[in-house]
């Protein structure tokens, strides 16, 4: 369980990375150009899709490199990024792999009762 938990986090937090780059670029955008942002529009809170598109893709990418040793905080941490991908971008096409990957990973990691065997 360890393993599918590193693998499910990793990768989701690869998929919340191209997520967040356009989250973040998106508002970046918007910010600077008054122009864009007539036609476009800005976003309801720019600094929660800021910190999120930081924040999420770290979060779920830690919680997969410690899901073999501590298995408990691991998991905190892929659940927690799927919370924040959830509360800044929600559930959408582009999101529901990142979020679905890293709450499942950050599920059998907290589920993980002994290490795996090798």
């Amino acid at each position: 369980m360890r393993n599918a938990a590193l693998t499910l986090g990793l990768i989701g937090g690869v998929l919340a990375m191209f997520v967040g780059f356009f989250g973040y670029g998106y508002t970046e955008v918007v910010g600077k150009n008054q122009q864009i942002a007539d036609i476009a529009g800005q976003v309801g809170n720019p600094m929660l899709i800021r910190t999120a598109s930081f924040l999420a893709p770290i979060l779920a990418i830690a919680g997969a490199a410690m899901a073999r040793s501590q298995n408990v905080a691991a998991g905190v941490l892929m659940l927690a990024s799927a919370l924040g991908i959830f509360l800044a971008f929600g559930f959408n096409v582009f999101t529901m792999f990142p979020i679905a990957m890293c709450g499942l990973g950050g599920a059998l990691a907290l589920a993980a009762r002994q290490p795996d065997a090798h």
